[in-house]
């Protein structure tokens, strides 16, 4: 790969190719020839050396130098065991909708992410956060910073590709899903990597440091009160969630990786209203609203006070439920590929999806995954109309088109559709 910095006094970088026995990435350094006077310019306020008469300077780029070493490997593991310990998500009283939609998810990422959208104060956060405790593990390759799938090559980094290519042994490991965060103030570089070209022009190599979506990648990325998010940082997620990559461009230096996620996002209405098609690239919606009953407020403050007193000793009184909960999503996971769906319930789900005029197939699609992980997570081979009225309203009320004349909640809409269709 070529690429010029500048317009008539250009630095031009030319890669060259990787010997077949090498395993780690080559650095080649600024070629200069003995005997031959340089002087020196200056590039985005960075010095390399110029032969003097002439404008060029090549220097060689290889692959991207972005493996984790064995210490950190293990430094992130201690960093994990040490962190503060997170609310049981069995623990989590009442808001059954939002709870439904997040561990559907987990059962099949394909589904697309869930929004959740409801008053401040009523567990939103909470409940995500707690879901890292439930999390199956997957296969890695280890040392890698995108999570590389080692049978998957479309879920690969470049360096794990290419060393599958040239027959090398690729070192697996088991790991759990990994839920990243993603701060409202974060900046771009932070969210999608970035590349140090002081290093690309004085060392030749494409040293890329990864970002949020890298470490996202076959995990979850969380964004809390996305509907505050920067315009900049939705575009980003817009064009990762559309494509499963990340591509970064710096001085006409372009990474790619993969960034495969499942996307969750928070928020509370009264704060700011979601852009559309954002809010299209979620698969499910939930409502989330206040308790009003006030033996359940009791409940969830008392459980709350427990927590804060003693975080270890409260989160072992919910082991047991924990670990049910825990196996019941690793066997809905298993068994999701042999559940079955009859061809007329998905023209009935189509019916629906066309008379409540849905924009696009995906309302369709997210549908049918669904009501499938939702028969899964109840241990059946076999979707029932009773799986599809529990999980449409959530895939189908944020694609209907906004009426501000309409007082009718869209998911009550949903639910009249769906009764009308399928009795």
């Amino acid at each position: 790969m070529a690429a010029v910095l500048g317009t008539s006094s250009a630095a031009v970088l030319a890669s060259r190719p990787l010997s077949s026995h090498s395993s780690k990435s080559q650095i080649h350094s600024l070629s200069t020839n003995p005997g031959q006077s340089y002087g020196r310019k200056f590039y985005g306020g960075i010095s390399v050396p110029v032969k003097k008469g002439r404008s060029k300077v090549r220097v060689a780029i290889s692959n991207v130098a972005t493996e984790i070493s064995p210490a950190q490997e293990q430094a992130r593991k201690l960093a994990s065991e040490s962190q503060r310990p997170v609310y049981p998500f069995s623990a989590i009283v009442g808001q059954d909708e939002m709870k439904l939609c997040l561990l559907l998810n987990v059962i099949d990422p394909k589904i697309g992410g869930v929004m959740i959208m409801g008053d401040r104060g009523t567990g939103k956060s909470t409940t995500v956060r707690s879901l890292v405790d439930l999390l199956p593990e997957i296969i890695v390759v280890s040392g890698d910073p995108f999570n590389s799938d080692p049978e998957d090559p479309e879920s690969m980094g470049m360096e794990v590709r290419e060393k599958l290519v040239r027959g090398d042994e690729l070192p697996v490991m088991m790991t759990k899903i990994n839920m990243v965060d993603l701060p409202l103030g974060a900046t771009e570089d932070r969210v999608c990597g970035t590349i140090d070209i002081e290093k690309a022009l004085t060392e030749g190599v494409k040293a890329f440091e990864p970002g949020l979506l890298a470490k996202a990648n076959r995990g979850i990325l969380y964004v809390d009160e996305v509907n505050l998010l920067d315009d900049h940082l939705v575009d980003v997620l817009l064009d990762s969630a559309a494509s499963g990559w990340n591509t970064v461009e710096r001085e006409g230096i372009s990474i790619s990786h993969p960034a495969r996620f499942i996307l969750i996002g928070s928020g509370n209405p009264e704060e700011g209203e979601l852009r559309p098609q954002l809010l299209d690239r979620f698969g499910m919606h939930a409502q989330v609203g206040t308790v009003r009953d006030a033996e359940l407020r009791v409940k969830i403050v008392e459980e709350r006070a427990r927590f804060d007193k003693n975080p270890k000793e409260f989160r072992d009184s919910y082991k047991a439920e924990q670990d049910k909960l825990q196996e019941q999503i690793s066997s809905a996971r298993n068994s999701l590929s042999s559940v079955q769906m009859d061809r007329d319930l998905q023209v009935k789900i189509s019916k629906v999806c066309a008379e409540l005029n849905v924009d696009g197939l995906r309302g369709d699609i997210v549908t049918n995954r669904a009501a499938k992980a939702l028969a899964a997570l109840k241990g059946r081979e076999e979707v029932t109309s009773e799986d599809i009225a529990t999980v449409i309203p959530n895939c189908l009320r944020h694609r209907l088109r906004k009426d501000p004349l309409e007082s009718i909640d869209s998911g009550l809409l949903v639910i009249e559709k769906f009764y009308e269709v399928f009795s």
